[in-house]
């Protein structure tokens, strides 16, 4: 089986929250990250994390089982992506770009003007995807996150300037 061919990419339902969850401990525990606060309520209720904020979740799937997933959370002026991994077996295989596009593709089209992302400066293969996608970094700014230390930023529209004052 060629996964390129079975693969899909979906929105979020509740079917897929062992998955979800799976992929997301995963790659923390692999990268020897520590699980945070944060990390435990994005994992274990995606509904209210992601979802409930109008955010959107997509589980790439293969054969029917999650192999990769990235958020987005609702910010001013956009989104934040958040929680993208794809399963070890399938990496190098351009399924983080389609899933970064995917969300790219649904913060247009929400009107979005930008989005917004944290992460660590030893996860080079993701911040490569980043750069080649559009996204240029940002000065540290304050985060929820202990590991994060890279700032990253696509703007995706102009922000409308004020109009004359009247």
């Amino acid at each position: 089986m060629r996964t390129a061919d079975t693969l899909t990419i979906i929105d979020y339902e509740p079917r897929h929250a062992a998955g979800w969850a799976a992929l997301n401990r995963a790659w923390l525990t692999e990268g020897g990250f520590v699980i945070e606060a944060k990390d435990d309520k994005a994992i274990g209720d995606p509904q209210s994390a992601f979802l409930d904020g109008g955010g959107r979740i997509f589980i790439a799937e293969a054969a029917g089982e999650p192999v990769g997933c990235c958020a987005l959370i609702r910010i001013d002026g956009g989104f934040e992506v958040s929680k993208m991994t794809v399963s070890p077996r399938l990496r190098g295989q351009g399924l983080a770009r389609r899933l970064l596009q995917a969300c790219e593709a649904a913060a247009r089209a929400s009107g979005a003007a930008r989005l917004y992302l944290e992460t660590n400066s030893a996860l080079k293969p993701a911040i490569a995807l980043y750069e080649s996608e559009g996204f240029v970094h940002l000065p540290p700014r304050p985060t929820p996150y202990a590991r994060a230390d890279v700032f990253m930023e696509k703007r995706l529209a102009a922000i409308p300037s004020p109009g004359p004052a009247a």
